[in-house]
């Protein structure tokens, strides 16, 4: 799949490569000069950013609330943190009982992270070896992170008024129609925020990407659900109002950084209440051989006082991504809408029944 990506960005932006100049130039001369990393060129004189890429790991988005303003975990925390997922994977990789039993065989779920053990002892009946929910803490420059947020506490700053989310259901909201379900359900978009902006994983699988750069456009292909997010290099944002999926990027070199801005996101890409007003600023700076610096921050005056975000970085994906095939053999949408109208019909024959002939309604 990523070879056809390819071939049609090459065929749609195709440019005699260009030589290397400008602030790209100054920025590689700048980092030379103060021995830091220097990022290998492109044909287009472009920072090196392709590849494939995770974001998988052990560190949330928001600092634990315990953790107060302390953006670093000590050296016995962290082994601590990736001790135990040592030992989630081993237990959950026990060999089960084939006569055990739809419920047996079961991992214990005071052994798993909360978010696994509210499933009923694994993900959606999944055993451990189809996860990959990261096992390491996030390091960003040598530190390894309690969050993403770079907010002095760790946390998204208050918002303005109380603002909410909009007016669409969401989650297990409503049962009505299937445009009132989840963008990840309806294989719309991949649950959680992978596809972005900001991206940020999951928690539970399928955190890869794949990098690809043209001389007029930055490609960012998502595993999951196979999101493809094109930025358009060098160009103006959009003026006809429309909001695509992940909104319509834009993006320049500042330097050795690629700077993304975002624009037109749709409602149903909310961030924290945010969409209507929201800009996203991304940038990606190859900070080294095995690391790729992603920062991002939020601005919407009308929701808070002022702009605020967060870090991480890519690492090395051991291996490729493939299609995200999401609907094939998928029965749990339809399964829902048909169990809902099957509590109604329920619902309205026990009601007639109560009520009795000749009764008042």
């Amino acid at each position: 799949m990523h070879r056809a990506l390819i071939l049609a960005l090459g065929t749609a932006l195709c440019a005699a490569p260009i030589a290397l100049a400008g602030p790209a130039a100054q920025g590689k001369a700048a980092a030379a000069k103060a021995g830091a990393y220097t990022a290998p060129r492109n044909a287009f004189g472009q920072p090196d950013l392709t590849g494939f890429w995770s974001n998988a790991t052990l560190t949330p988005e928001q600092r634990p609330a315990a953790l107060g303003d302390r953006a670093v975990y000590t050296p016995q925390e962290v082994a601590k943190l990736e001790g135990a997922v040592v030992k989630e994977v081993e237990e959950g990789n026990k060999p089960t009982d084939p006569k055990s039993g739809a419920e047996g065989g079961k991992v214990d779920p005071s052994s798993l992270r909360p978010e696994f053990a509210a499933a009923g002892g694994d993900v959606g009946g999944y055993n451990r070896g189809w996860l990959d929910p990261g096992s390491a803490v996030m390091r960003v420059r040598g530190e390894p992170r309690t969050g993403f947020l770079t907010t002095a506490n760790g946390q998204p700053p208050p918002r303005k008024g109380g603002g909410g989310a909009g007016g669409y259901p969401r989650g297990m909201g409503s049962f009505d129609n299937p445009e009132n379900r989840s963008l990840g359900e309806r294989c719309i978009m991949g649950f959680g925020r992978n596809a972005g902006p900001p991206m940020l994983p999951n928690g539970f699988y399928n955190n890869n990407y794949q990098f690809v750069q043209t001389k007029d456009a930055f490609v960012i292909e998502v595993e999951m659900v196979h999101d493809t997010r094109v930025v358009r290099l060098n160009s103006p944002h959009r003026t006809d109002g429309e909001r695509p999926w992940m909104g319509d990027s834009i993006g320049h070199w500042d330097g050795d950084t690629l700077v993304v801005e975002t624009t037109n996101i749709p409602e149903r890409q909310a961030y924290r209440g945010s969409w209507k007003n929201l800009k996203v600023t991304e940038k990606f700076t190859r900070v080294g051989k095995n690391h790729v610096l992603y920062q991002y921050t939020l601005d919407d005056p009308t929701m808070w006082d002022k702009p605020w975000g967060g870090e991480y970085e890519f690492a090395p994906l051991q291996g490729v991504i493939y299609e995200y095939a999401c609907h094939e053999g998928n029965y749990a949408l339809p399964g829902m809408l048909a169990g809902a109208r099957n509590q109604e019909k329920d619902a309205a024959a026990g009601k007639s029944a109560s009520a009795g002939p000749g009764a008042s309604r």
